[in-house]
């Protein structure tokens, strides 16, 4: 989950630790590059390892996320060995991992060098048809115009400072009938981290906006592009993370301590039952961690 690369920066050298902390964090262990496998699925590969799902992940692919079978990044949004996938603000490099096991073509980007490396370690070994990475602030992003088919944009606009001129660069690189996945923090969830979280949840370079939902859309529309449908997700991890702020852990440790062990232990308990996938997308609904669109370039 890309909140996760929001704390990791709370938890780098230079910023200031939180109150509610007893001490300065220390910066998170780089984790092992992930296996996105749904529950029973088969490795393509006999020599490639099958981590069983953690409780998040679970849930992303409860949510239609990170689906093999289909080749589905997100609901609506298919990777084909035919496209050039474009992910700006990539991170570590999660979904980029996951567009170039469908064997497609890879251009990465983000803001900092150390998450372009650790991207690429991530990639190396993966099926992409190539990989390009690229340090870039994105304005403008050093790329021609009409290049990608699929162009990902995964919790970024909060954080940059002139997101108008953000989404004209997406729609400038984007080839005519490009697919575009924008998320961004859902504004419930956002609202709540204001009364619990540190001050520096909202500042810079964290994030600087909280994106109403129906300004979201509008967003989409005005820099040119078509909205193809819209969802929400995450209320398993909205609720980690508004829990998260009160243990007082780092992040590194976060899952031994016991409310958030308990938690993840109740989500998964409700996923088991009959009726948990009904009652997950209710919550979904009202206090998701994320909204998506995805959109098509005329």
């Amino acid at each position: 989950m890309n909140i996760l690369k929001t704390l990791q920066a709370l938890a780098q050298p230079g910023h200031r630790a939180s109150p509610m902390a007893a001490a300065p964090p220390t910066p998170a262990p780089e984790p092992p590059p992930p296996v996105f496998l749904a529950p029973n699925a088969e490795p393509e590969d006999e020599d490639e390892p099958v981590l069983p799902p953690d409780v998040g992940l679970r849930d992303s692919v409860a949510s239609g996320q990170y689906n093999n079978k289909t080749g589905e990044l997100y609901p609506g949004f298919a990777i084909t060995p035919d496209d050039i996938v474009l992910d700006v603000g990539c991170g570590d490099g999660d979904k980029a991992h996951f567009c170039a096991q469908r064997g497609a073509a890879i251009i990465f980007v983000d803001s900092d060098p150390g998450q372009v490396a650790i991207a690429s370690k991530r990639l190396a070994n993966s099926r992409a048809k190539s990989l390009t990475p690229i340090v870039s602030d994105t304005n403008p992003l050093p790329l021609e115009s009409g290049i990608a088919t699929r162009v990902i944009a995964s919790e970024v606009i909060e954080h940059v400072d002139d997101p108008v001129a953000f989404l004209k660069e997406l729609f400038r690189v984007g080839k005519p009938g490009a697919l575009y996945l924008l998320t961004v923090p859902d504004p419930v969830c956002e609202g709540m981290q204001k009364k619990l979280a540190p001050p520096i949840h909202f500042q810079k370079p964290n994030h600087v906006r909280i994106i109403g939902r129906d300004e979201f859309a509008r967003m989409t529309t005005d820099a040119g592009l078509e909205i193809v449908s819209r969802g929400s997700h995450g209320f398993y991890w909205a609720m980690w993370l508004l829990m998260f702020w009160s243990c007082k852990v780092d992040l590194s440790v976060a899952n031994q301590h016991p409310v958030l062990q308990n938690w993840s232990t109740t989500w998964s308990a409700l996923l088991d039952t009959d009726d948990g996938l009904r009652v997950k997308q209710a919550f979904d609904e009202f206090m998701p961690i994320s909204q998506y669109i995805v959109a098509r370039k005329p």
